[in-house]
């Protein structure tokens, strides 16, 4: 399952600190050797202050409780540097916590920062809340930059604090934050005036790549991947910069019932990449809903769960989930085999019990009581002729408005789709 395994395509696209839970889960897989992920540690340690961390690691990749001196060194200057910068930013910081003092500060962000200039240094308070970032302690960087944030005037410092914000409350695990913040951001990189094209599409990337850990965590985020990365804007990054990043919004379409009507353009999205990336669950849905093969689909859905299982993702302990509902990978399972079931009996009139079974990798009692209760729940018009073990589907002809209509609604998306990648180029063409 190695060869499925995306980290290396994730993380030149994540802050350096973000890349350690996907490392950790890993270790926890065993999907490399141990001392390659103790070492992929250390070299993400290096250019972080988390010095104390990174000796702990050596120590127990080379069994031994010496540690280099350059690391001892450079936990000398490290400690040095966080004082002097405390140091700094001190006076702003007891300002700030001074309820009364605080007072003094106005709605009029240009005159706080002219005030506060006159009597500490503002940009020390950025300064210290990233060195804190750095060092690891994510809840004091997140409250100081939170503080910068609300005083600072300069947007492009205020954006860079802001992921700052975003990749510590990630880190914490405060999901709900993390949302507000990454909202926040996706509202700042689609209206801000890049200096080309490109580097906004690359914000964009960067903001799903982030966002990963906070939709398959927070309670609603299975629907929330869908609503952002299937924008036109996004789904041209995903197409155009990040393909890998069809497994997670492919399994959220999968997992997400409710957003059948918005499934079949994604189908000839997956279609249209299929050179440029694909994965089991990608293949699954070629499989379904392209080419029609139900034993390679039988055959991707026993694949697609060891994806699940070892993607740092998808594949979480369910002890460790904040569902309260079914885990993703039964959740797949079960709609994947849905899929395969409303696919095999729009293409066929009367279908073998057992070859169903076999189809949906379920013994044949398992099958025909699962069918049951599916055809009970079901738009599908079909019964179940017991004395041949069949099913049997009733035939549906397609009305003719609904077929215009199908044809014609997306008309207006796909007008504007066209137009907006027009103004890109034309943009991108004035710019050189």
């Amino acid at each position: 399952m190695a060869e499925y395994d995306l980290t290396p395509r994730m993380a030149p696209n994540l802050d350096r600190h973000l890349v350690f839970p996907l490392l950790e889960f890993l270790q926890e897989r065993q999907l490399y050797d141990d001392n390659h992920i103790l070492k992929a540690k250390i070299d993400l340690l290096n250019n972080t202050n988390m010095v104390d961390y990174a000796m702990d690691i050596h120590k127990t990749l080379y069994h031994t409780e010496d540690v280099p001196q350059d690391m001892v060194e450079r936990r000398a200057d490290v400690v040095a540097r966080l004082k002097s910068l405390e140091d700094a930013a001190a006076p702003l910081v007891a300002f700030l916590q001074n309820p009364a003092a605080v007072q003094e500060l106005r709605a009029d962000k240009h005159y706080n920062l002219q005030m506060l200039n006159d009597k500490y240094q503002i940009e020390a308070l950025y300064q210290y809340a990233k060195f804190q970032f750095e060092c690891g302690n994510y809840s004091g960087a997140a409250d100081y930059l939170y503080q910068y944030r609300a005083l600072c005037t300069n947007s492009e410092r205020s954006l860079n604090a802001l992921w700052g914000k975003l990749a510590a409350e990630v880190l914490m695990q405060n999901w709900d934050i993390a949302l507000e913040e990454l909202n926040r951001l996706k509202e700042i990189i689609d209206s801000k005036n890049f200096s080309s094209p490109i580097n906004q599409v690359q914000s964009r990337i960067w903001l799903m790549h982030w966002s990963l850990f906070i939709f398959f965590n927070h309670d609603n985020g299975r629907t929330q991947i869908i609503d952002l990365f299937n924008q036109d804007k996004y789904l041209n990054a995903i197409q155009t910069s990040a393909p890998h990043l069809l497994r997670y919004l492919a399994t959220a379409f999968i997992v997400n019932k409710r957003r059948r009507p918005q499934f079949k353009d994604f189908i000839k999205v997956i279609q249209q990449e299929q050179n440029s990336y694909k994965d089991p669950i990608t293949e699954f849905l070629a499989c379904v809903y392209v080419n029609y093969d139900f034993d390679g689909a039988q055959k991707k859905m026993r694949e697609c769960e060891e994806v699940i299982l070892n993607d740092p993702f998808l594949g979480k302990r369910v002890e460790e989930s904040n569902f309260s509902t079914v885990p993703l990978r039964d959740e797949f399972l079960e709609n994947a085999r849905l899929f395969i079931f409303e696919t095999y009996c729009r293409i066929h009139q009367r279908i073998d019990m057992g070859v169903l079974a076999e189809k949906l990798n379920l013994k044949y009692e398992e099958a025909e009581r699962w069918i049951v209760n599916l055809i009970r729940g079901s738009k599908l018009d079909a019964k179940i002729d017991s004395e041949t073990g069949t099913v049997i589907m009733e035939p549906n002809h397609p009305n003719v408005y609904e077929q215009v209509i199908d044809h014609t609604k997306a008309l207006n998306g796909r007008t504007y789709k066209l137009v907006t990648q027009l103004l890109e180029h034309a943009q991108a063409q004035a710019a050189r």
